[in-house]
């Protein structure tokens, strides 16, 4: 039992550790989802986020609710979303804290730049969908409407549909965040990961095909830039390793 004790007080302090970054990061979200309600508020973000799909309809069209509780409860669901994608950057932070002692000291530096790339390229990615995609996706969509029925989308499945785009596209744009840390782990070569790029590009549009809907025009919008991306993590994952790598001096050395 005795020598059982530090080994279960070591799990107990990363229990706790984990539990105080989780709720670091939920308070994160929490204060901007805070702010987000005083200005400009839900009603205007669920707006803005509707505005490609009203552009897309005919003149004087809406979006209806069905459900008694929708109109007050999908706004809600926008903003917190919104918080929690502006909220990133601190919520990647705390994340990598949380892994930060067990790293060297060289690596720690590498922790700053990690959290802000794969905040922007999520933000990136939710960006592309909602600015490039959405605007296109849309009008292809309603134009294949016969005349005789009236489009009035369903507000609630319009978020569950943006909500899974965004991800989809924020995880897509991901990828060269995930070559860098593969390669950096050891678990992958840069050149296996080459020899398999054309493995890549076939999944990259088995994915999109599966995630997007079914027209062309999205396939290609996810397929496209997850291919590319791949091919910008394979430059970056050689020059990302040597930066990591321990110096002489400190390659016994781990910085608590």
């Amino acid at each position: 039992m005795t020598v059982q004790a530090p080994a279960e007080e070591t799990f107990i302090s990363h229990l706790v550790e984990l539990r105080d970054r989780l709720v670091r990061a939920a308070i994160g979200v929490a204060i901007i989802c805070a702010g987000l309600f005083a200005w400009p508020g839900p009603a205007t973000i669920y707006n803005f986020l509707a505005a490609p799909m009203l552009a897309s309809l005919p003149p004087g069209a809406m979006m209806i609710a069905t459900g008694v509780s929708a109109p007050f409860m999908v706004p809600m669901k926008v903003t917190l979303m919104l918080a929690l994608i502006i909220s990133l950057p601190w919520v990647f932070y705390q994340l990598w804290a949380f892994i930060a002692p067990g790293l060297y000291a060289h690596e720690k530096r590498l922790v700053l730049p990690l959290v802000l790339s794969s905040s922007l390229l999520f933000m990136a990615g939710v960006a592309f969908c909602y600015f490039f995609v959405f605007r296109n996706v849309f009008h292809f969509i309603a134009s294949f409407a016969p005349a005789s029925i009236t489009v009035m989308p369903d507000i609630e499945n319009y978020l569950d549909f943006v909500m899974a785009m965004c991800l989809a596209f924020g995880a897509t744009f991901e990828v060269p965040v995930v070559v860098v840390i593969l390669v950096r782990m050891g678990l992958v070569s840069v050149e296996k990961l080459r020899s398999i790029r054309s493995y890549t590009i076939v999944g990259s549009f088995v994915i999109a095909a599966i995630i997007t809907p079914p027209d062309g025009f999205s396939m290609l919008a996810l397929a496209i830039p997850m291919c590319l991306l791949y091919e910008l993590g394979l430059l970056l994952a050689p020059a990302f390793v040597r930066a990591t790598q321990a110096p002489p001096e400190d390659d016994l050395t781990v910085t608590k």
